[in-house]
């Protein structure tokens, strides 16, 4: 496998692990909307480091989150439930 692949994919977890952080402090501190934000790009960005791995990115969430369930919900490599996690958090 290419090694700008796998360090593209590394950053991308890294930019998750992140917003995950940011989104518990705001959380802590009662700042929701913002704690969703973050939520959804820590997800966001996860998902886009899977993708890294067939080599596909999109300039739109759309474009991202509709190759992640043909690609890889519809062939059942994830369970349902994340497409649905996914859809749920870019909505908020």
């Amino acid at each position: 496998m290419d090694n700008f692949i796998k360090e593209l994919a590394k950053y991308r977890i890294e930019k998750a692990k992140d917003d995950l952080e940011a989104s518990k402090l705001l959380l802590n501190n009662n700042l929701y909307s913002q704690f969703l934000n973050r939520s959804y790009y820590s997800i966001f960005h996860a998902v886009r480091a899977v993708l890294a791995f067939d080599q596909f990115d999109s300039k739109k969430h759309s474009g991202v989150i509709g190759y992640f369930n043909q690609h890889f919900i519809n062939r059942g490599i994830f369970n349902k439930k994340y497409s649905k996690i996914l859809v749920s958090a870019e909505k908020n």
